[in-house]
């Protein structure tokens, strides 16, 4: 099949998200400039830059037309921290994607422990286990059909990195312990359960 976007698909549900998949999670955790605490999953998420490192996310519009508050927060306060999110947490995770108003915490709704970050006023999730703290360098608007809305991209400087050592394996991130997880399109999830090792090809070809 071939089809504009602007056009429509004609399929039960949108299959542009199945496609680009599967697609790390940026679980993130923010507060507002009056102190209250915000935690939310973002599928449009990576890392854009290794130095000095950099990450983004992307909020998009909600379907009242509003705006998540995860972006009024960074805004506010220029600050953020991912939370790296695994199979382990992945109901947890599903869990803060509620959309409760601004002033309820997810951490009281989910029941994650927040724990003080190092160099940024959000907190971490504790039973996360490896976290980014991150300072705004930059916040991206992108064309939405509704008309006075924006998408945004939010792109921040990695300023602190924690691991708990007991993911770290001679050295290396244990990718199969950790077992990131991953949005698919729809409502499906995956981890990451398998690792293939190769080293980069060089020029000229090795034999």
């Amino acid at each position: 099949m071939f089809y504009r976007p602007e056009d429509g698909h004609g399929l039960p549900h949108d299959p542009l998200n199945a496609l680009v998949a599967p697609r790390p999670i940026g679980w993130v955790s923010t507060v507002s400039e009056s102190g209250h605490r915000n935690l939310a999953p973002f599928a449009l998420f990576n890392i854009v830059a290794y130095r000095p490192p950099h990450v983004m996310f992307a909020p998009t519009v909600m379907e009242d037309g509003g705006y998540k508050d995860s972006l009024t927060n960074v805004k506010e306060t220029g600050e953020f921290v991912i939370n790296i999110a695994v199979w382990a947490l992945r109901d947890k995770v599903w869990l803060s994607s509620t959309p409760a108003p601004s002033e309820i915490d997810e951490f009281d709704v989910t029941g994650l422990t927040p724990v003080p970050s190092e160099l940024v006023k959000p907190p971490r999730v504790a039973e996360s286990p490896a976290h980014l703290e991150c300072r705004m360098t930059e916040i991206v608007q992108l064309p939405h059909p509704m008309e006075g809305r924006f998408n945004h991209i939010v792109i921040g400087a990695v300023v602190g990195v924690h691991i708990d050592d007991q993911f770290l394996k001679d050295g290396l991130v244990d990718q199969e312990k950790l077992q990131t997880m991953a949005r698919l399109g729809y409502r499906d999830y995956t981890r990451v359960s398998e690792v293939h090792t190769k080293p980069f090809p060089s020029w000229p070809p090795q034999e």
